[in-house]
């Protein structure tokens, strides 16, 4: 959804194909096979579905956002809004046509309490109307449960070229590993970048390998060296932090990961407490 020539993100088309995934999601409850009946009458009563996310750092470099930008923490908090918003309404769509779950009266969402609400969180944006879908959710219930449930999507993330869930970057070269052999695999946005720039050369090649894919110690633009960091030089209370601004919009949870190449007790400590502190339920959906 991202727009990489005139960096701008489509909003519009999130929100659209989000409420298609949410009825989707929420067919696949009726058809689903159930290998125990308890796990059945579990989905049936309640309808819980889990909606992820997978490229959103691929959106921060489409759109020349550094990780650890304000402009990218903005982008990740409006996305979040805007796939709950999308996903709420849906569901509250299917309500009207097929009555709620079956536990919806007592839920928070049946007294007009939203995820953010029990944030104490109020949307930064004015892009969708709140207050009318909290009347229309109290008035006719929601089909779901749950909706939001950001996963590791480790696998189907490389199937289709992405970056994984919201992680930043682990490095800007991967070396894959197939059936006939090894073959080196450069972050297609800085490659991109680089032969725009006209920078990419066998020597940077070979440099890049050198640093293990890090540009930090490559003689480059100082934009190119804050826009391409890895996880491993980014300031991890800020992924926490930003875990946060999108968690008063994920109703169940999310599948963080914390990098540290010298990792102490002190310091692991020093993160729980951290994200603790900003509210997080916990670090794994």
């Amino acid at each position: 959804f991202a727009n990489r020539e005139g960096r701008e993100y489509d909003f519009q088309q999130l929100y659209e194909v989000t409420k298609v995934a949410t009825r989707n999601l929420n067919k696949v409850i009726d058809r689903n096979y159930y290998p125990v009946q308890e796990a059945k009458n579990s989905n049936m009563k309640h309808r819980p579905i889990g909606l992820g996310v997978q490229g959103l750092a691929d959106a921060f470099m489409m759109m020349g956002l550094p990780f650890e930008s304000e402009k990218a923490r903005r982008l990740n908090e409006d996305i979040f809004e805007t796939i709950y918003f999308a996903a709420c309404e849906a569901s509250t769509e299917l309500a009207e046509l097929h009555g709620a779950y079956e536990t919806f009266e007592g839920s928070p969402a049946s007294k007009g309490q939203l995820q953010f609400d029990m944030w104490n969180r109020t949307p930064k944006s004015d892009r969708w109307d709140w207050a009318a879908l909290k009347q229309r959710i109290v008035k006719s219930g929601m089909q779901n449960s749950l909706l939001v449930a950001p996963m590791p999507t480790a696998s189907t993330a490389q199937i289709l070229g992405n970056n994984e869930s919201f992680e930043p970057y682990t490095q800007n070269l991967y070396v894959r590993r197939v059936l006939s052999g090894e073959f080196v695999s450069v972050n297609k946005h800085l490659l991109k970048d680089l032969i725009h720039r006209g920078l990419w050369t066998e020597e940077l090649r070979i440099q890049l390998i050198a640093h293990n894919g890090s540009v930090q110690g490559l003689d480059l633009p100082s934009d190119i060296k804050e826009l391409y960091k890895t996880v491993w030089e980014i300031k991890q209370r800020h992924i926490l932090d930003m875990a946060a601004d999108r968690g008063a919009y994920i109703d169940q949870s999310q599948s963080l990961n914390i990098h540290m190449t010298d990792a102490t007790t002190a310091k692991l400590s020093s993160m729980h407490f951290h994200g603790w502190g900003l509210g997080l339920k916990t670090g794994m959906y």
